[in-house]
């Protein structure tokens, strides 16, 4: 069974997968995330903060989501931090030519947007990147992390609202249409997508065994770090895309 509160975001299970049992994959994200990240960065859909928390050498972090769950355990979690705001920030609404109330949505301009597995429940994905850009100074960066390959959608991609899994072709097309200059799109987690494979499409998995996901951590990932450090993978778990906002 899923641990999922009743009338909670299906998205929470996603940015959530795993908590304190998926330690290595938290970081393994964040060593391959932080490279690209500048001074200033805005998360989107930071469900309970285990991204964020891990994160460092920034001057200012703006976590945000939809959830009242979410925002309640941010609020909680970044108690006290002058470098970290929580906001509501709904992507649905950025999607017109003006931003709500005329003002941006976030209290500062940011060089860096993050959206770690968000971007897949949302159904209209040139929109929301041609929205979410405008969040991001010219010359900024937006980081995206995706589920990725068809092959690898189950039914646990369905049960958490999941439009789609991308790859790195059909990923580089919505960030060029949303006016975003590509700087690299690649497969990460090559292990993790087999470990997918045998435990979502063969084995049907439906929810978050604990077992599994400390087994996954504690092998799948620090092995799948070995070899994406001394090779790029052609196939992998999930996307990786770095795009920049042109400064004209």
């Amino acid at each position: 069974m899923i641990p999922f509160a009743a009338g909670c975001d299906r998205r929470l299970l996603d940015n959530h997968l795993g908590g304190e049992d998926a330690i290595n994959y938290r970081r393994f994200e964040r060593d391959l995330v932080s490279p690209h990240c500048g001074r200033r960065v805005l998360e989107i859909g930071s469900g309970l903060g285990d991204f964020a928390a891990g994160l460092r050498g920034y001057d200012h972090l703006t976590v945000s989501d939809t959830d009242p769950l979410c925002l309640r355990t941010l609020r909680d979690r970044f108690a006290g931090r002058t470098d970290v705001d929580v906001i509501m920030l709904d992507v649905a609404a950025l999607t017109g030519t003006e931003l709500p109330g005329g003002a941006a949505p976030v209290p500062r301009p940011v060089d860096t947007l993050i959206m770690m597995n968000v971007l897949e429940h949302i159904e209209d994905d040139v929109a929301a990147l041609r929205g979410l850009s405008r969040l991001v100074v010219p010359g900024g960066r937006v980081v995206l992390w995706v589920p990725a390959y068809p092959a690898l959608y189950g039914e646990f991609d369905r049960m958490v609202g999941h439009f789609r899994r991308y790859t790195p072709a059909t990923l580089r097309r919505p960030v060029e249409l949303a006016g975003l200059r590509v700087e690299r799109v690649h497969p990460v987690n090559l292990l993790g997508a087999f470990a997918w494979w045998v435990a979502v499409r063969r084995a049907g998995q439906r929810g978050v065994d604990p077992r599994l996901v400390r087994l996954y951590d504690r092998v799948v990932v620090p092995t799948s770090r070995f070899v994406e450090q001394r090779m790029r993978v052609p196939f992998g778990q999930s996307v990786l895309c770095v795009a920049t906002r042109p400064v004209t």
